[in-house]
C-alpha cells in the first residue's frame, strides 16, 4: 500500500499537540499540558502506524482522539485558559478532518481487498 499524505499531516499535528504547551505558553496549566502531551503522543503513534500500513481502524482511533481533544477543555475544566482551549479545539478539528479524509481514501481499497 502506498502512504497517504494525510498520515504525514496527522503526524505533524500530533507533534504540534505535544509541543504546543511550551510554544503557546500554557505549560503552567498542568491538566492542559498533560492532556496535550498524552494526546499528542497518541495521535502521532496512530498516524505512524498508518504510515507503515494504512488501515481504516487507525483513522477511527484518530477520529475518537480528535473528539476527546475537542471536549477535553470542558471535561478537564481548562476552557478558561484561552491558548490551551483554542489550541485543543483547532487541532481537534484538523485531526478529525484529516482522519475523515484518509478514511475516504482507505475505505474503498479495504472493501476491494475484502471481496
Amino acid at each position: 500500500m502506498r502512504q497517504r499524505w494525510q498520515d504525514w499531516v496527522g503526524l505533524v499535528l500530533g507533534a504540534w499537540m505535544f509541543f504546543s504547551p511550551w510554544i503557546l505558553g500554557y505549560s503552567a496549566t498542568a491538566v492542559a499540558t498533560g492532556n496535550a502531551l498524552i494526546l499528542g503522543v497518541a495521535v502521532a503513534v496512530f498516524f505512524i502506524v498508518a504510515l507503515a500500513n494504512p488501515r481504516i481502524w487507525e483513522e477511527w482511533i484518530n477520529l475518537a482522539l480528535a473528539a476527546w481533544i475537542f471536549i477535553a477543555p470542558f471535561v478537564l475544566q481548562f476552557s478558561n485558559v484561552a491558548a490551551a482551549a483554542w489550541n485543543h479545539w483547532v487541532v481537534a478539528v484538523l485531526i478529525g478532518i484529516d482522519a475523515l479524509w484518509a478514511m475516504s481514501e482507505t475505505a474503498p481499497r479495504e472493501q476491494h481487498h475484502a471481496a
